[in-house]
Order: structure tokens, then C-alpha cells, then sequence
């Protein structure tokens, strides 16, 4: 399996298809395995897609010192430096749209078009979760198959948890192939102090803003402060998804992403 030499760290990385570059970052905890693999196939279709384990997850290393979104941005540009990528376009889900924030806000040149995925700005503009995900997010099981058990109901709708059991065990598999330490989800998630609430507004490149309106990890109204906060930017809030927003319908999901970076048209918010 590749790794490739990025900072101070080895990052294990996937490239799947051909054609321009589109990088796909993750979030808290999570690593490639999170990414189902027909999903990434399709995209694949039409462009470079890249995926890796960010630093302190999966395959990548794992140093003990202190995370913070700009280390992870600044690993995701060494990423394309060493894959020698000069432009991409990049999309961010949850944690991984805090990375593609701060990358596009200090490196706008090395990205082309911009997707942000059931994230936020965090600071005052952001909106919390409930109670009991922000009480699981900090405190989190130490048993690893409690953890998973516990991200389910954060990434799912109830309905689509019950109506489709053998995708969530398959799922819950994939999630357990290289489960995360506690001591690195918690030097993640201590990692998680963002705050691009005032600076959005530099963000002149194309973006997609992507939100499931079930959401009950990052509440859906976030969505609407970061289309509000970047110029000219593009919501789409898919009904019955909830954080995990490829699901109940990956092919829609598919499609928008590859209308909004294909097409020179503008994309009709809805």
C-alpha cells in the first residue's frame, strides 16, 4: 500500500481514475475505510480522486505531539507537493471541511473549486450539535466497537439505520478494519478549535456547500451561515441525509459533485 513522504510524517494515500485532481479529505477519527468504495468508483469516473488518512489515523503516522487544522491543511499541500499536483479541486467532510477551509484560505492558488460537506465554521457563527452528540464527541468510549457503535446514530438517520442493516453492518466493518487509538482521537479532536467565521469572506473561489438536513452532529443551518459568509457560494441540503450525506442517495449526491466541477454553468442552488 503507498505512503509517500509529507512534512515530518508518512501518509498513506489511494489515487483512483484519471483526470483532474479532485482531493477528498475526511474528518474526526476517521480513516479511507470510511470512504465506501463504490462511492469513490463512481466519482473516479470522472476525475483523479484522491484519499488518505490524515495524520494520527488509519495508515498514517501517528505522532504524539499537539494537531491543528493548519498542520492538517499544511499535510494535505505537502500531499499534492509530493504527488507533484499544482491544482486541485479538494473536498471536506466534517473535520476534513475545517482542513479544506484552511487550506483554500492560505493556499487559494492550489485549489480549483471548492466542496464543503456537513461542516462548519466553527466560533460564534457555528451551531452546536445536541448535548448528547457534543457529550459523546468529548467523552468518548474507550471500547473501540462502543466508539463505532456510538458514531452510527451520528452519521445515519434512525430510518436508514433501520431499513438498512446489512449496509450498517458492513459499515460498522469497514469503520473497525484500522480503528482509531483514543489517545490520537483525542489529539484529533483537541485539534478542533477552528474559528473561520471572519475570514470566509476572502474565499473567492467556487464552492459547493453539501448538508444533510438531518443532521444532528453539525445541525444544517450551519450550511446556510457559510453560503451566507462566501461569496457566491452554492447550497444544496439534501433531504432525509444526516451527517453521512452520501446516504440515502449516493448517485444524487454523485452527480451534483460532478455537475459542479464539471460544468462551466451555474449550478442551481436548492
Amino acid at each position: 500500500m503507498p505512503t509517500i513522504k509529507v512534512n515530518d510524517i508518512n501518509v498513506y494515500y489511494e489515487i483512483h481514475g484519471e483526470g483532474f485532481p479532485l482531493i477528498m479529505i475526511l474528518g474526526l477519527s476517521c480513516d479511507v475505510n470510511w470512504w465506501p468504495l463504490d462511492t469513490i468508483n463512481e466519482i473516479a469516473k470522472n476525475f483523479k480522486t484522491i484519499v488518505f488518512d490524515n495524520r494520527g489515523v488509519g495508515r498514517t503516522d501517528k505522532p504524539e505531539i499537539d494537531y491543528s487544522i493548519k498542520m492538517f491543511a499544511d499535510d494535505t499541500i505537502g500531499l499534492m507537493d509530493a504527488l507533484k499536483i499544482q491544482k486541485a479541486h479538494i473536498l471536506g467532510y466534517s473535520m476534513g471541511g475545517f482542513i479544506a477551509q484552511e487550506m483554500i484560505l492560505n493556499y487559494p492558488e492550489r485549489v480549483e473549486k471548492l466542496i464543503l460537506c456537513s461542516t462548519h465554521c466553527g466560533g460564534i457563527k457555528s451551531i452546536a450539535p445536541s448535548n448528547e452528540a457534543m457529550n459523546f464527541l468529548i467523552n468518548p468510549p474507550e471500547d473501540v466497537i462502543e466508539l463505532i457503535n456510538g458514531f452510527i446514530p451520528l452519521l445515519f438517520t434512525k430510518s436508514f439505520i433501520e431499513n438498512n442493516p446489512k449496509f450498517i453492518e458492513s459499515y460498522k466493518q469497514q469503520m473497525l478494519k484500522i480503528p482509531i487509538e483514543i489517545s490520537s482521537y483525542r489529539r484529533q479532536l483537541k485539534a478542533m478549535s477552528f474559528n473561520s467565521g471572519r475570514r470566509l469572506k476572502q474565499i473567492k473561489n467556487p464552492t459547493l456547500i453539501l448538508h444533510g438536513k438531518e443532521d444532528i452532529l453539525v445541525p444544517s443551518g450551519n450550511a446556510e451561515v457559510l453560503a451566507k459568509n462566501i461569496a457566491d457560494a452554492k447550497m444544496i441540503i439534501l433531504d432525509n441525509a444526516a451527517h453521512f450525506f452520501f446516504q440515502p442517495n449516493p448517485e444524487k449526491v454523485i452527480n451534483v459533485i460532478t455537475e459542479f466541477l464539471t460544468k462551466k454553468i451555474e449550478l442551481e442552488a436548492q
